[in-house]
């Protein structure tokens, strides 16, 4: 579980990267898409940590700042959809 946690919540980081220097406002809604979907399988890996209790309250925070960040980037999609006229 630690290896798709590592892999998933690094993977937002690289493609947020990968975004910002985007060649278009479509291949920005990409990247940004792929880091959603990767914020939401980090979100599901510390879940999964906390219930199993392999991860304590104390990493409660660790879950905040995961759902904070989907919160952000599902703005960031939103907003380039409509932006896009994308539905």
């Amino acid at each position: 579980m630690s290896k798709q946690l590592l892999k998933s919540g690094t993977s937002i980081g690289a493609n947020m990267r990968e975004a910002i220097q985007a060649q278009s406002k479509k291949d920005f809604l990409s990247k940004t898409n792929i880091a959603l979907k990767e914020a939401s399988e980090t979100e599901f890996w510390i879940e999964l940590l906390i219930r199993t209790n392999y991860f304590n309250k104390n990493n409660q925070s660790l879950m905040d700042d995961c759902i904070e960040i989907n919160k952000i980037l599902q703005t960031i999609v939103k907003t380039t959809k409509k932006n896009l006229n994308i539905q």
